[in-house]
């Protein structure tokens, strides 16, 4: 290796080990246990070099990308083929219908599930590939047009319809915060999104897949103060790849 690529490495490591220690913190603060909390590596901007490498130390167990196609480039057909099996793969961004098809292809959980026709699409393809597939329903928690979900007070009618369904397996809430200069002001959205999954989702462990329920909350400018208040899958990209 390099001392270039030595570097890169060393770099990488201690963004890793500064996050989980970051976690740890803040579940120990707020008394909550560490282990119930999976890292979700955003690797949609990230080089392939700096994702094979996290893969390969053991670092990255689950991974975030947000366009199908160019998820499909890289992890089915692409660089990092030979690692997909090694990484639970989740799409993260905005699913189109047109898009389904594909994603059923790829993911091993779609984490955006914001609408019945959505659901409905990721259902027929789940079953035409023989499989069940894990999705989380996406929060709105802001007035901004560019974000997608729905409304937290019609998100048990959307679950509702998605058990529905034979072949998705309705395991937790995906949400994405307002922009905040201080995270702090943040924890009393973050606390009740918790509430809504604690009361939608009363299980650890989902009865139908077997694996965990999910609260999806928190990105690298506020993971301290979503994980504190009950976040289980924080999504970090920029904090660790910087």
């Amino acid at each position: 290796m390099l001392p270039t690529e030595t570097a890169r490495k060393e770099k990488l490591l201690e963004n890793f080990s500064l996050i989980t220690q970051k976690i740890k913190s803040a579940c120990e603060t707020a008394s909550k246990n560490p282990a119930d909390v999976e890292l979700l590596a955003v690797t949609k901007y990230a080089s392939i070099e700096d994702t094979r490498l996290l893969i390969e130390t053991g670092k990255i167990k689950l991974a975030g990308e947000s366009k199908v196609q160019d998820a499909s480039a890289k992890w089915i057909k692409g660089p990092l083929s030979d690692l997909r099996s090694a990484v639970e793969l989740h799409f993260i961004g905005h699913l189109q219908t047109n898009k389904a098809a594909l994603a059923v292809e790829i993911f091993d959980s779609v984490d955006c599930v914001d609408s019945a026709k959505l659901a409905i699409e990721l259902n027929k393809h789940a079953a035409k590939a023989g499989r069940r597939l894990s999705v989380l329903v996406q929060l709105k928690l802001t007035d901004s047009p560019s974000q997608y979900g729905v409304a937290p007070e019609t998100a048990p009618a959307l679950l509702a319809e998605i058990k529905k369904l034979s072949n998705l397996s309705p395991e937790g809430y995906m949400a994405i915060a307002p922009v905040a200069e201080n995270p702090e002001t943040l924890r009393p959205l973050f606390a009740s999104v918790k509430n809504i999954f604690d009361r939608d989702f009363p299980e650890r462990i989902n009865s139908g897949s077997g694996r965990r329920n999910r609260l999806s909350l928190g990105m690298s400018g506020d993971f301290e103060q979503a994980v504190a208040e009950g976040a289980t899958l924080p999504r970090l990209g920029s904090m660790l790849f910087e």
